[in-house]
């Protein structure tokens, strides 16, 4: 019975697909479904021939993640385990204990700082301190997604953690705590005040939070005295449409144009419009972007660009234009698909041809002036202005000056 291929599967994927073709299949019923035939001859040779047994919800997972990848590099099959996370990080908030980590060493988790007033801060661990098990689970046994994925989980729940520190004499000393998840939201916003009454504002991502976060930024540094103002988007790899159309309406107002989104769908093609006049309307602007300033990053950038509310600084952006949709799928899995692409106020296709001979020469939006900086410098110093180390023993808190790192576009 082995040796035969289950018939449901090769029956639901077929299926799928023919559905899929369904509007070409009206002219040609036999042409869709002799195209399926090499589908339903590979899952056949899998089933009889593969080494491992094979699962056919895996062999179904894997055809659909393959098809839909296929499209471009955006579009997404995603199965019902990893939906929820998905959504829990483009919402901006997630039940944890509040650590930032890095785990770019092998094998090993760092604390590089644990976020004020949050469980892991309340329970007194550090910076620097290695996380060696979690909930009696060896970190070196996992993957780093896997060891976030642990200290994630249910608002309310406990989560044991066992740290390793250098303590006093420099001998290492280990210590046990059990933290209660709550729910984290991750600061995203950093200002400060330069010299010359210029205001600072640096912008990590555009979440559920950021448009608060940063109307409160640009309140605080009004009140400090700020004439002008110094935009970071770089390293911003974008997020929520409506969190960076909402940016660019507090310095462009009187119902114009932000930016519009066209497909091949007539349903996706929107206009987003400011409404009311601006509050910042006449508030001069620096904006500082890079190679990995994309998505809502590049609608601010080229909104502000077209309008002359801004001079643009630095590298040319990323050029990811396009707007997926989640879809939700039968069973909690979902689709994210690739539905339009995002459109500056004067035409402009902010999307990268990815596949072209030079694709960094088309899409993205080009400075008005650039500053080229390699990626390391400009990383360390976008760190020194937002890696903040929160200690329990201190009542201040100041960057981390090993960070720091010479900021030529700034």
């Amino acid at each position: 019975m082995k040796n035969k291929v289950n018939k449901y599967v090769i029956f639901m994927v077929a299926t799928f697909f023919v559905g899929s073709l369904f509007p070409f299949a009206y002219s040609g019923v036999n042409s869709g479904l002799e195209e399926m035939k090499i589908m339903v001859d590979v899952v056949d040779k899998i089933k009889v021939n593969y080494v491992e047994e094979k699962e056919n919800k895996e062999l179904l997972e894997n055809a659909l993640t393959g098809m839909v990848r296929g499209l471009d590099e955006f579009s997404d099959f995603v199965t019902k385990k990893d939906m929820k996370p998905m959504q829990e990080e483009t919402r901006g908030e997630f039940g944890g204990v509040g650590m930032r980590l890095d785990a770019s060493k092998k094998d090993r988790l760092i604390v590089t700082t644990p976020m004020p007033n949050t469980p892991a801060y309340k329970a007194g661990i550090e910076p620097n301190d290695e996380i060696l098990k979690i909930d009696n689970k060896l970190v070196k046994d996992m993957t780093s997604e896997e060891a976030v994925a642990a200290l994630r989980g249910v608002v309310g729940t406990d989560v044991k953690v066992l740290i390793e520190r250098i303590g006093k004499g420099n001998k290492k000393e280990q210590k046990t705590f059990t933290l209660k998840r709550t729910k984290i939201i991750p600061q995203v916003v950093y200002s400060r005040m330069l010299e010359d009454n210029i205001g600072y504002v640096y912008v990590q991502d555009f979440s559920g939070h950021t448009t608060q976060d940063f109307q409160n930024a640009l309140q605080d540094l009004t009140k400090k005295g700020m004439q002008a103002l110094i935009l970071d988007l770089r390293f911003n790899p974008g997020g929520l449409l409506d969190s960076a159309v909402d940016m660019v309406k507090m310095f462009v107002g009187e119902n114009k144009l932000i930016v519009y989104t066209k497909g091949r769908n007539p349903d996706f093609f929107k206009e987003y419009k400011s409404v009311e006049k601006a509050k910042y309307a006449d508030l001069p602007i620096i904006l500082l972007v890079n190679e990995m300033s994309a998505s809502g990053s590049e609608i601010v950038a080229g909104a502000l660009q077209d309008h002359k509310r801004a001079f643009l600084i630095g590298a040319r952006t990323f050029g990811k234009g396009s707007v997926q949709q989640i879809m939700n799928l039968e069973g909690g899995a979902g689709l994210r698909l690739t539905v339009a692409r995002y459109y500056t106020p004067l035409g402009r296709m902010i999307h990268k041809n990815f596949k072209a001979k030079n694709p960094d020469e088309t899409g993205g939006i080009l400075p008005d002036m650039v500053i080229p900086v390699d990626l390391a410098t400009a990383r360390k110093a976008t760190l020194y202005t937002t890696n903040y180390v929160y200690s329990p023993s201190k009542k201040t808190s100041l960057p981390d000056e090993s960070l720091k790192a010479k900021d030529i576009a700034l």
